[in-house]
């Protein structure tokens, strides 16, 4: 099998504003429902910080999303 040649995938903006919009949340909702606080959160829809793993999981669960949906994904050698 060849390798895929090219391709260099890397986190884009966090998509947590359209995905709070389109479960009807606030980010004070997701805060209470994750435990993070609401820095946090905002530091993360706004694009000041990258979410880890562990965050991710906990977000992607409440927000019924993928984790793959958390963020853009970007092609650097497109």
């Amino acid at each position: 099998m060849k390798g895929v040649t090219g391709l260099a995938l890397i986190r884009g903006r966090c998509r947590l504003r359209y995905l709070l919009a389109r479960e009807k949340m606030r980010q004070v909702d997701l805060t209470e429902r994750t435990g993070y606080s609401r820095q946090q959160i905002s530091n993360w829809v706004n694009n000041r910080e990258l979410m880890s793993w562990d965050a991710g999981i906990a977000v992607s669960y409440v927000l019924n999303c993928h984790m793959e949906e958390l963020y853009e994904i970007e092609n650097i050698r497109a």
